[in-house]
């Protein structure tokens, strides 16, 4: 997958948040690292909808899916405010499902890619490599 010059790679699980910007081109990537703001965690995600029960998400599944509600908010509110122009969304497969939940459709119009794979913690050039190969 390219990365456009300038994109922003939001790289995310249920618990964290990583931003990285491309300063180098789309064929020679480099990710640098930018401030990430904190995520809002009030937002219950879709879980919270429900008593916890056995059938239904435990407190720690309701905490990650209202964290991924508030990754996604602080991600529409970058998208709608002219600070994302293009964003590739690499994050764990559920955490990604429950992010797409909230998507503002003009984030949707500048995602260029998502990646369900669990990538918090690794280092950058692992996170190019990644999305290179994508």
């Amino acid at each position: 997958m390219d990365i456009p010059k300038g994109a922003t790679v939001a790289v995310a699980d249920g618990e964290k948040l990583n931003l990285f910007r491309n300063t180098g081109d789309e064929a020679n990537p480099k990710l640098t690292a930018t401030d990430v703001e904190d995520v809002a965690n009030e937002n219950k995600g879709s879980g919270a909808r429900h008593q916890s029960s056995s059938a239904n998400p435990d407190s720690g599944q309701i905490e990650e899916d209202s964290f991924a509600a508030g990754t996604a908010e602080l991600l529409n509110r970058k998208v709608l405010g002219g600070q994302i122009a293009n964003l590739i969304i690499i994050a764990s497969p559920r955490t990604l499902g429950e992010l797409r939940k909230h998507y503002h459709q003009k984030l949707s119009a500048v995602l260029v890619g998502e990646i369900a794979k669990d990538l918090t913690g690794h280092s950058v050039q692992e996170i190019e490599k990644v999305v290179s190969s994508a």
